[in-house]
């Protein structure tokens, strides 16, 4: 598997597929939802979804090969890769960004078929990659990513992140107990409730959440499907086109909009047409704090608890926790704090020298005008008046800011990049604003980054790769599940129905075969109703006479009586095998 293009500390997300692993009731999960998918959305998807499929590789007859996705989809300007059930927001919008679909390779099990919480193979191959033959749907993804990759995730955030991956694979993993899962369900309310403010990358999701998750498109009094929630979801994408669903118009509102990944949503948002996407991400963007810039960016990069970047206008970017911006008498930035381990760079890559092993444990900088020149940025001058306020090599300067802020030391190094100073190293060296030490000679060496305003705020270091591993960028796996000797012994009866349906088996000795697989399979999986459904479907194809598709049509009866939800499921199939 080529992932030799992706960023070192992307490729960690990447897995191999291992198609082998699929077992034939996985490979009977995915045929019938297919086969309700495709029934059902040829009318009520998007046009582009039927011919998507096509033209994405993906069959109803067995779960894809991520590879041969991926191959179809270079044509549309994008790449598919495996990866294990959640990754963390900011690896998933950067894949995206590089127009890469990450596709969870697990597969929901027959107890969750219509609906999982989970992100697995059936909503990111069938559900996403269709639609990714749009060009105007696809680009809107591209600019998605892009601006996502900016947003400020705050550490609330990631906790919730990590509470709602733990009870999606618990609950997906057929081995958990009921105690697992209360008690990653309790966890998971606690985190919610803890839950103090709503970041940009929270006000994002729910952006993708209301257009590529479970966006309509078209009129409101009848719109169609494109979100990938709906297009893989038997259940939702019937409910959805309901009058029980509130449809809205889709404006940046949408981003006040919560939701519940675990319940049907009450309201779904409605766009005209793919265009409208991407203005309402740019009114989005327009409130973002990498585009602000100034104190509001600030302020959210404090407020989330994160790693941050913060870039001033000579283009010096200072990454890190960013932990106080203190403002002069006119509400201006004036010396901005960071805690903990802190990086400098200069177009997205670290300046020598200055990697997060140095300024380890925090950096602090004044932003603004110098009294000298109060209208030009300190970043712009020329040799010849940095000579004038003694920044010399060797010699003791005094900087004064018009914020108030005083800088005094030993000149030792001025950093140039493209004809602009972004760093002045000092020794011996004190800062102050207004009797408050900002910076003591006994902490050491002081390096200033050189700037008059502070341009863009976004989440994340701007050296990524430079910076190493923090929290956001964890990559875990689903757990494997493990079988039971009578798990074992379903896979070899729905094995059994694969290998006739595929010699293509028919007749009398079609009748004989599924007679032998059905008595065994009922006496031991009395509850199974999509293996009979499976055998009833190639009856009626193969042998519309034989005695068994009574007797398979009366347990199906009794079956039904069960649930409403096993009603449904069991009606919908018999609907598409020709016994309704």
């Amino acid at each position: 598997m080529e992932t030799d293009f992706l960023p070192p500390h992307l490729r960690k997300y990447v897995v191999e597929q291992h198609y082998d692993k699929y077992t034939p009731v996985d490979q009977a999960v995915w045929r019938y939802i297919l086969r309700q998918l495709k029934a059902f959305l040829s009318k009520h998807a998007h046009e582009c979804y039927v011919d998507g499929l096509e033209k994405t590789g993906i069959n109803i007859e067995r779960i894809p090969r991520i590879e041969e996705v991926s191959a179809k989809l270079k044509e549309f300007g994008w790449k598919a890769l495996p990866v294990s059930g959640f990754i963390p927001p900011a690896a998933f919008m950067e894949l995206q960004s590089l127009g890469v679909l990450p596709i969870a390779s697990d597969m929901r099990t027959l107890d969750h078929l219509l609906y999982t919480p989970a992100p697995d193979i059936v909503h990111e191959a069938a559900g996403h990659a269709p639609i990714l033959i749009h060009p105007e749907f696809s680009e809107y993804l591209r600019q998605y990513a892009q601006v996502a990759k900016k947003a400020i995730i705050s550490k609330e955030d990631l906790d919730l992140y990590e509470a709602i991956r733990d009870l999606s694979d618990i609950k997906e993993n057929p081995v958990s107990t009921p105690e697992q899962i209360k008690a990653a369900e309790e966890h998971l309310e606690i985190v919610s409730k803890n839950m103090s403010h709503v970041s940009e990358a929270s006000e994002l999701s729910r952006m993708n959440w209301w257009t590529a998750e479970y966006g309509l498109i078209g009129s409101l009094e009848n719109p169609k499907i494109f979100g990938a929630g709906l297009l893989s979801s038997v259940g939702e994408s019937k409910w959805c086109l309901s009058q029980k669903v509130k449809k809205i118009p889709l404006t940046v509102d949408c981003i006040k909009q919560t939701y519940d990944i675990t319940e049907p949503q009450p309201q779904l948002f409605v766009t005209p047409d793919f265009k409208t996407l991407s203005k309402v991400l740019e009114d989005m963007a327009d409130q973002m704090a990498f585009r602000l810039g100034g104190l509001a960016g600030l302020n959210k990069a404090i407020e989330a608890h994160s790693v941050n970047t913060a870039e001033l206008n000579s283009g010096i970017q200072i990454s890190g926790q960013i932990v106080e911006a203190i403002t002069d008498s006119q509400g201006q930035v004036a010396y901005l704090r960071l805690s903990g381990p802190t990086q400098l760079c200069y177009m997205d890559q670290e300046l020598a020298g200055h990697d997060k092993k140095y300024h380890a444990h925090g950096f602090g900088t004044p932003v603004g005008f110098l009294k000298a020149h109060p209208t030009k940025c300190p970043s712009t001058f020329t040799d010849e008046e940095w000579s004038a306020l003694q920044v010399e090599s060797g010699k003791t300067t005094r900087l004064e800011f018009t914020s108030g802020v005083v800088v005094t030391g030993v000149v030792q190094y001025r950093l140039i990049k493209n004809s602009k100073t972004i760093t002045l190293t000092l020794e011996n060296a004190k800062a102050e604003l207004n009797g408050r030490v900002l910076f003591a000679p006994e902490w050491g060496t002081y390096d200033m980054a050189i700037g008059s305003s502070v341009t863009s705020v976004f989440g994340g270091p701007a050296d990524r790769e430079a910076y190493g591993e923090i929290v956001d960028f964890i990559a875990k796996r689903v757990p494997v599940p493990s079988y039971s000797e009578q798990e074992l012994l379903r896979h070899r009866h729905y094995g059994a129905i694969r290998k006739l349906r595929e010699e293509k088996v028919q007749g009398e000795k079609l009748t004989e075969e599924l007679s032998k697989i059905l008595q065994s399979h009922r006496s031991i999986f009395a509850d199974d109703w999509l293996l009979p459904l499976e055998a009833l479907e190639l009856l009626h194809a193969r042998d519309s006479h034989s005695f068994l598709k009574k007797q398979i049509e009366e347990d199906l009866a009794l079956l039904a009586k069960k649930d409403e939800k096993t009603q449904g499921l069991i009606n919908d199939g018999l609907a598409l095998a020709g016994a309704l």
